[in-house]
C-alpha cells in the first residue's frame, strides 16, 4: 500500500461510478482516482475528460493484472457482477467496497466475508443513505431521546416514472437482482436496521403495475424489530404525490420530513462535495418535531456521503472498522429475500 496516496481502482462508469463514486474518491483527501473501468466508448470519453489522470481500461482483468499498482477497488458495475468482481478482487489480493445491494443473496454476501477474513483484506458496503441529511437527523433525535422510545419508522422513496427507462434494473432475470425491491428497498431496510436494531418478522407487498416491464415497482415492506418498534417502508415509480420522506413516532414526540436528500440531485448535476453548503437542505423543506399537538422546526442535519471515503482512508491506513461493515448489509440482504418469500406466500415471514 502506498505510503501517502491510496490508488483506486473503480470498475463500472455508469450512473453509481460517475455520479455516486468518482466525485467522491477523487475529492477525497488520501485517495487518487488511478484506474476507470468501462468498455462503453461514451462513458470511456466522458471519464477520460472529467479525469484525465485516470488509466482507463477496458475489461476489469487489466486490474487484476496490475493489482500491485492499486490500494483499493470500488465496484460500481450492475447488481449481477458485484459476487464475482468483488471475489476477483480479492483473490487479486486487494480490499474492495462494492455498491449496494452487496450481492443478490445473503449466502453470497456471506461467502464473500468469508474469502475478505481469509486474506486478511477489507470488504465494505457502500450503503451511502446513511448519510443522508434527513436520516441522520432522524438518528439524532433518537438517539438523543427528543422522541422517548420509538414506536415506528416509516420511510419512503416515491417517485413519479410512469414510462419505464429500461435496462438491467427493469429485467426479470433474478440474478439481475433489479426492481426497487432490491434497488431502493436495500437503502430503506438498511437504514430502518440501523435506526431500530434487527428485524424478527417481515411483512411484504410486491407489485408490478406499469405496463412493459417485468419487476416488481410498487412494494411495501414491514418490519417487526427487537424490542416490538415497527418500521413500514414504501417503495413507488407511481407516487404521483409522494408522500413524507420519513416519520419517526415516539411515545413522547413524532419528527416529520417531506422531500429528498439534495446530495444525489447535486452529484448528477456535476457539483462536489468540496464545494460551500455541501449536503445542506433548503431551510423550507425541513422537517418538524411535534410535541403535544405543536411543531417545532428541525434543521436538517447535513448530508454528507464523503463521509464513506473518509472512513475508508481510515480503516486502510490506520486499521479502523470499514465504513460500513458487511454484516449490516448481509442483515438487509436477508430481509429483502424474506420480504420477497413474504409477498409470495402472502404471509409474515419470521427471521431468526
Amino acid at each position: 500500500m502506498s505510503d501517502t496516496t491510496l490508488r483506486v481502482g473503480l470498475v463500472g462508469y455508469g450512473t453509481a461510478g460517475a455520479a455516486f463514486h468518482a466525485p467522491l474518491i477523487s475529492t477525497t483527501p488520501g485517495l487518487a482516482l488511478s484506474a476507470i473501468v468501462t468498455a462503453n466508448p461514451e462513458r470511456r470519453r466522458a471519464a477520460a475528460e472529467a479525469y484525465p489522470g485516470a488509466t482507463l481500461l477496458a475489461a476489469a482483468e487489466e486490474l487484476w493484472a496490475a493489482a500491485g499498482e492499486l490500494d483499493v477497488v470500488v465496484v460500481a458495475s450492475p447488481n449481477r457482477t458485484h459476487a464475482p468482481l468483488a471475489r476477483a478482487a480479492l483473490e487479486a489480493g486487494l480490499p474492495v467496497v462494492v455498491d449496494k445491494p452487496l450481492t443478490a443473496t445473503a449466502a453470497e454476501g456471506e461467502a464473500l466475508v468469508r474469502l475478505a477474513a481469509e486474506r486478511g483484506l477489507l470488504l465494505s458496503v457502500y450503503q451511502n443513505r446513511r448519510w443522508d441529511g434527513d436520516f441522520l437527523t432522524a438518528r439524532r433525535l433518537v438517539e438523543s431521546g427528543a422522541l422517548g422510545r420509538v414506536l415506528r419508522f416509516e420511510s419512503r422513496f416515491e417517485r413519479w416514472r410512469p414510462v419505464p427507462k429500461g435496462g438491467w434494473r427493469e429485467s426479470a432475470d433474478p440474478a439481475e437482482a433489479g426492481g426497487l425491491l432490491y434497488d431502493l428497498g436495500s437503502h430503506l431496510v438498511d437504514q430502518a436496521l440501523q435506526l431500530l436494531g434487527p428485524a424478527t418478522e417481515v411483512y411484504a407487498e410486491v407489485h408490478t403495475r406499469r405496463a412493459g416491464i417485468e419487476v416488481d415497482d410498487d412494494v411495501f415492506v414491514a418490519l417487526r424489530h427487537e424490542g416490538d418498534a415497527r418500521s413500514h417502508l414504501w417503495m413507488s415509480a407511481l407516487a404521483a404525490s409522494p408522500g413524507p420522506r420519513l416519520r419517526v413516532l415516539g411515545d413522547r414526540a413524532a419528527y416529520t420530513k417531506h422531500g429528498m436528500d439534495v446530495q444525489e440531485d447535486a452529484l448528477r448535476a456535476g457539483r462536489l462535495p468540496t464545494e460551500p453548503g455541501w449536503g445542506e437542505d433548503d431551510p423550507a423543506r425541513h422537517g418538524v418535531l411535534t410535541v403535544d399537538g405543536q411543531d417545532q422546526p428541525v434543521v436538517t442535519e447535513p448530508g454528507a456521503y464523503q463521509r464513506f471515503y473518509e472512513g475508508l482512508v481510515l480503516a486502510l491506513r490506520d486499521g479502523a472498522p470499514p465504513p460500513v461493515d458487511p454484516a449490516g448489509s448481509i442483515a438487509t440482504l436477508a430481509v429483502l429475500e424474506a420480504a420477497r418469500r413474504s409477498a409470495d406466500d402472502r404471509q409474515v415471514v419470521k427471521l431468526a
